[in-house]
């Protein structure tokens, strides 16, 4: 009680405000001086004038820097490439212009194309909305307004605040015209969103992947957790179903946890080495030195606290990680099988019926939906049970509920100082001098700074909520980052806008409590017409901050952030040859953070079209612009990581009719106030928000089940059907659909090839390269480990040796993505290969149990060739083969064993052929004497692979041919030297081949 007559001390005062007391006053009226009429000019001119002024130095350093501006010119295959551009200023508006929806779809993917014409539906609503609101609403409350004083500022005569009872019938009419045009986009794009769907479905991509035809069962039985299981669940659903090939999911341990350790162990390594080989003539007098790793287990053998040498540590223990990794992939028991696995279909049609007639079953408990891609499963969360999974989600739901209240006390402050910096001269006496003297510089610096502040402090928010969300339990990326869509969404509006606009309110009803208790019925009485003035006040800044919108629009165009990230790494650091190549590949683009953005900025436009008109043109040039940008930005310089078909549109839609109801509130709100006294106007806007809602059923009735499924009809194939079970054909799938650390190749230190001839003066010990993947025995392979144990040989100067084994050392002239974009390694971070002609889940038309990429041989792209296992079922010497990873530029022909062994090596194949840890795959730094060798054949030796096909470029041949896997001489051409594409023998050679 002493505290709140405290309060009430300090309210009721009459002697001049301390600063203590001057923010109670601004926590109950942080709007009760402005400098409006200024900041809204400012923000205009300032908006435009940037945006236009980066535009036109955009024309201008474009033509040069093509690294930074269209790296996906040059590193997207034909079929994807976006179309060409030319040197000239202005080159680059005519292809914005000229390419279609559905050519963004061919060169940048459904979710591009999705995400256009999302913006695109943002920018005609509010065109639309923007000349109907003006028309109607700014000359009724222009004309309504009374300004008797004649000190009213005109910005707030656009608004209803002092329109006190006059009908206001023009509001009710603009609300339901403001409706109507929502719905009317809204459906319209719904429609066509099916109809990209349908071109996407019969897209090539599509029709020839794996995952298109696959289903995912989860929450699997322990007794059904097996090949035959999981048949015998669908088979007991939709008996009438055709075979269906299956895969279980295998228990890989602590195998993932390794690999991660691997991978960066060898980036610490690899920035040890730049920092130290800098400039190799002058080497630091101090070797580097580095504390052991805590995973490591020999961590307490170690002096407590005592850094070790950093160059013998991390090689040693990289050692060591890939002896474990070998091990454990060796020692794999196909019998462990965890509670979900896959089972694919002939024809894409039947695996959709499927899906779609289980969508609400649960046979025996698990749950059947449409396979993700393989890059697109989070597979730490797919073992998840759904009691776990559920627990995850509370605790995240948890911390995000703790996260959006404490942001609540930031977000009071930002309302109360950065709309009004008057405000923050009532406390801060020396600033209020300089308010004073230089009124139109801070009515400028309101309009620029406090939008872009606010920005800036939102700016981390995305980061916090995908870190969140990882731990939520969700089995794919595309999943995760349309939760994190909603959850900033739920974020934004609550603590953004909600919070933001009400906190001056409800202090405010809370100081009047405390000064008179007795009055808290009528405080409470008078809290909507409070409220209403506070929305009418707080308009403007909303206004300047959509203007300000533009300016980040133009930043994102000129990659600002990467041009200064890329110099400052270039100049002040020493970066490995790892992150100069990657810093050259295209980014990914944030599809869920500007999701957010376009949603919020059009929630508030919405929210504020019937209290200030000006706020629908002002979101109108927003999206008028950047549209464009955008659009540019999406062709030529970022990619999509994680392709989701276009999945983003329910998530989008309904929290766009959910921004409409919200509007309707703030009608509802307005015509209560400052209606009649029986409120007939606030009764005729109440069926608006039940409008939305049965449009919205609508909507998913008639659309979502079209959208999601290629087919929904129930497909009886003849009985005949169940003849076609042939078990190894399921052994495809469990490569394609099996958890990544079984096959994923390790990555090998990369060292710059100016620092090769000291190399071998600072490094003690030996390395194996990291890219025998799969070989179980690490010192020989069945005898023959004389001939593997040689060292790599250099691909330009024969007979010289290419380096130190372990390592692989990387010219200055192979500093680019484009040698290194089909590697795993560097496509998953940049679009995870979709965008270079090689999806990793394209298979032979007509053959769902077998595929082949079309990958460029290593000789060009740089990547590993990985071997694959064999395909048992098809007739003739050269049968094909499903590959383990997106990395395939070879498969394995009859007669060959899979290196991989158990559990996927079909009987038949024999025990695997092991390789020496010496033994290089795909090296870079040049061409290996045995660089790809094939494990030893289990055939006749005098067997020889007639197969014609060859792999893209002439360079290798599918399924081993005359030269083997990595033009490793064979008896028929022991003399011949390396496939040079230069050399007139290359295509001599590449005749005799097809003769076969």
């Amino acid at each position: 009680m002493d505290a709140w007559n405290h309060v009430r001390h300090l309210v009721l005062r009459d002697d001049p405000l301390t600063p203590a007391q001057e923010l109670l006053e601004l926590l109950q009226n942080p709007f009760k001086q402005t400098l409006t009429d200024g900041a809204i000019w400012s923000a205009l001119g300032t908006s435009v004038g940037f945006t236009a002024f980066i535009a036109i130095a955009f024309s201008f350093v474009r033509p040069y820097n093509s690294v930074v501006y269209a790296p996906k010119l040059k590193h997207a295959d034909e079929e994807h490439a976006p179309p060409p551009i030319g040197k000239g200023y202005l080159a680059w508006l005519p292809p914005l212009w000229k390419t279609t929806e559905k050519e963004m779809i061919s060169h940048a993917g459904m979710d591009a194309a999705l995400f256009l014409r999302f913006t695109r539906m943002c920018r005609n609503i509010f065109l639309t909305l923007g000349v109907v609101g003006c028309c109607i609403l700014l000359p009724v409350y222009y004309t309504l307004n009374s300004d008797k004083t004649g000190n009213q500022q005109w910005f707030m005569r656009l608004t209803p605040s002092n329109v006190n009872d006059q009908p206001l019938w023009a509001l009710v009419v603009a609300a339901y015209s403001f409706n109507l045009i929502i719905i009317g986009y809204l459906w319209w794009n719904y429609r066509r969103v099916l109809q990209l769907r349908r071109i996407y479905f019969e897209s090539k991509e599509y029709q020839q992947s794996l995952s298109a035809r696959t289903l995912m069962l989860n929450d699997l039985p322990k007794k059904n957790a097996n090949d035959e299981g999981i048949a015998r669940i669908i088979d007991d659903v939709v008996p009438h179903a055709s075979f269906a090939r299956t895969a279980a999911a295998r228990n890989v341990r602590d195998l993932p946890d390794l690999i991660s350790q691997h991978g960066h162990t060898v980036r610490k390594l690899e920035k040890v080495l730049a920092k130290y080989l800098r400039d190799p003539q002058n080497l630091p007098a101090a070797r580097p030195l580095c504390h052991p790793s805590k995973k490591d287990p020999s961590y307490s053998t170690y002096p407590k606290g005592q850094k070790v040498d950093a160059i013998e540590y991390l090689t040693q223990r990289i050692r060591e990680l890939e002896i474990e990794v070998k091990e454990a992939r060796a020692n794999i028991d196909k019998r462990s099988t965890l509670s979900y696995g896959f089972a694919s279909y002939d024809d894409i049609s039947e695996a959709h019926s499927i899906a779609y007639a289980l969508r609400k079953k649960k046979p025996k408990g698990a749950t059947i939906v449409l396979a993700p891609r393989p890059n697109d499963i989070i597979w730490d969360n797919m073992p998840l049970t759904p009691a776990n999974r559920s627990w995850k989600r509370i605790f995240i739901n948890f911390w995000i509920a703790i996260l959006t209240l404490i942001w609540i006390a930031p977000s009071a402050m930002i309302a109360i100082f950065l709309v009004n910096l008057s405000n923050l001269g009532l406390v801060w006496p020396a600033f209020q001098t300089q308010l004073s003297g230089n009124t139109g510089f801070w009515s400028i610096v309101q309009g620029v700074a406090s939008p872009a502040i606010l920005s800036l402090v939102y700016l981390v928010l995305p980061i916090i909520f995908r870190r969140l969300s990882i731990r939520a339990g969700d089995r794919t990326k595309t999943g995760r980052e349309r939760h994190v869509v909603g959850k900033l969404y739920a974020f934004f509006v609550f603590n953004n806008l909600i919070v933001f606009c009400l906190f001056s309110t409800i202090w405010n009803l809370i100081s009047s409590v405390a000064k008179s208790p007795q009055s808290a019925l009528d405080t409470l009485s008078n809290f909507g017409t409070t409220l209403f003035i506070s929305l009418c006040t707080i308009s403007s800044f909303w206004v300047t901050w959509l203007l300000q919108r533009n300016l980040g629009a133009a930043i994102d165009l000129a990659q600002l952030w990467t041009l200064i990230y890329s110099f400052f790494m270039r100049k002040f650091s020493s970066p490995t040859p790892r992150e100069m190549i990657e810093l050259t590949a295209p980014p990914a683009f944030d599809y869920a953070s500007y999701y957010n953005y376009f949603l919020f900025y059009s929630t508030v436009a919405l929210c504020f079209a019937g209290l200030q008109p000006l706020v629908l043109p002002a979101a109108a040039l927003y999206f008028s612009i950047d549209v464009w940008l955008k659009k540019y930005l999406l062709l030529y310089i970022f990619v999509t990581k994680t392709e989701s078909g276009g999945m983003f549109w329910r998530v989008l839609f309904n929290r766009f009719v959910f921004g409409t109801i919200l509007s309707n509130l703030v009608i509802f709100l307005t015509v209560w106030v400052h209606g009649d006294g029986i409120h007939t106007m606030a009764f005729a806007s109440v069926p608006l928000p039940f409008i939305m809602i049965f449009f919205k059923i609508y909507c998913a009735k008639t659309f979502d089940a079209k959208i999601h499924f290629y087919s929904t009809r129930n497909i009886h194939k003849h009985p005949e059907g169940a003849m076609q079970k042939d078990p190894l054909r399921s052994v495809g799938l469990a490569h394609r659909f099996g958890h990544p650390a079984l096959y994923k190749p390790l990555i090998t230190p990369m060292v710059h090839a100016k620092a090769q001839n000291i190399l071998a003066s600072i490094y003690k010990g030996r390395l194996s390269d990291g890219r025998e993947a799969y070989s179980g025995d690490t010192m020989s392979t069945s005898g023959y480990s004389d001939a593997y144990v040689m060292n790599p040989m250099n691909a330009g100067k024969p007979g010289k040796v290419a380096g130190l084994p372990g390592f692989e050392i990387v010219p200055e002239s192979r500093l680019d993505f484009e040698y290194y974009k089909t590697r795993s390694e560097f496509a998953a971070e940049h679009g995870g290969g979709d965008i270079f002609g090689r999806s990793n889940d394209v298979l032979r038309p007509g053959t769902p149990g077998s595929m082949w990429n079309g990958s460029d041989p290593p000789s060009r792209s740089g990547s590993p060739t990985i071997p694959t296992i064999p395909r048992m079922d098809s007739p003739g010497p050269a049968s094909r083969a499903l590959s383990p990873s997106s990395d395939i530029g070879v498969t394995y022909p009859g007669g060959y064993t899979h290196p991989l062994g158990s559990p996927y090596a079909p009987p038949e194949a024999g025990p695997g052929r092991s390789r020496s840890p010496f033994y290089s795959l795909g090296n870079d730094s040049g061409s290996n004497l045995v660089g790809n060798a094939a494990a030893m054949p289990m055939a006749t030796p005098g067997t020889r692979d007639r197969s014609p096909l060859r792999a893209p470029g002439g360079a290798g041949m599918l399924g081993g041919g005359p030269r083997g896997y990595g033009g490793l001489p064979q008896e028929e051409d022991a003399g011949s030297t390396e496939h040079d594409p230069m050399q007139y023998n290359y295509f001599r050679e590449a005749r005799h081949s097809r003769r076969y």
